[in-house]
């Protein structure tokens, strides 16, 4: 079978302090350089299988809170939609094509299709014009930190995965209970790259046609 060729990026990202490397439901980290927060716990590389309970999760950032450097900030109504300004913004300049984006309190969802950007690269994008939009608004001083690092990323390589993500981001805030997020930058997933009018040429058609999951 062909190697799948990537056609879209899942980009997620954390605001300051709010995942951090002993997080209990687990993380991508596999040390703590902060001696006082590696007194909250040992770290547990990937996401645990058997998820703690939110009332934990919630009493391990109220201690942890404690002893970050900054204050553990969430964002607020004002702060989303300064952070959707920055994030059209970015998309307009660098071209990118957003297929779903949900900004939470506390992280980001966005869903971009393949760029010549890495993926690595649409996130500093994101977080630094999302930042100086921030500091700009007097919505965050200049030396609290914004985003609580790289952030991870998911490559998606069939229109399957693309329309799976769509619909988990899109379903975030109402996991919480918050209204559904519309943003005028998401444009609604076509296909790409079997949409109508395609072409059959194309190597990422080629690659579908060359895996087994492709009809």
């Amino acid at each position: 079978m062909a190697r799948p060729i990537v056609i879209a990026h899942h980009l997620i990202f954390t605001a300051y302090g709010w995942w951090l490397p002993n997080d209990p439901r687990g993380s991508n980290s596999k040390t703590i350089r902060n001696d006082v927060i590696a007194e909250l716990g040992e770290v547990h590389h990937g996401r645990k299988r058997v998820q703690p309970a939110s009332a934990d999760i919630r009493e391990f950032y109220r201690e942890a809170g404690k002893r970050l450097r900054h204050e553990l900030l969430t964002f607020s109504e004002r702060d989303v939609s300064a952070i959707a300004a920055a994030f059209e913004e970015a998309i307009r300049s660098h071209r990118y094509t957003c297929w779903a984006c949900a900004i939470m309190p506390d992280h980001v969802h966005l869903l971009i299709r393949k760029h010549k950007h890495l993926a690595e690269e649409m996130i500093a994008n994101f977080q630094d014009q999302s930042r100086l939009r921030l500091r700009a608004e007097a919505l965050r001083s200049t030396d609290h930190p914004v985003w609580g690092g790289l952030g991870w990323k998911v490559f998606l390589d069939h229109p399957d995965e693309v329309q799976r993500i769509v619909r988990y981001i899109q379903a975030n805030p109402l996991k919480t209970g918050r209204p559904q997020q519309a943003w005028g930058f998401v444009k609604s997933y076509d296909g790409w790259p079997l949409h109508e009018g395609h072409s059959p040429k194309s190597p990422y058609v080629k690659a579908l046609r060359a895996s087994e999951r492709y009809p």
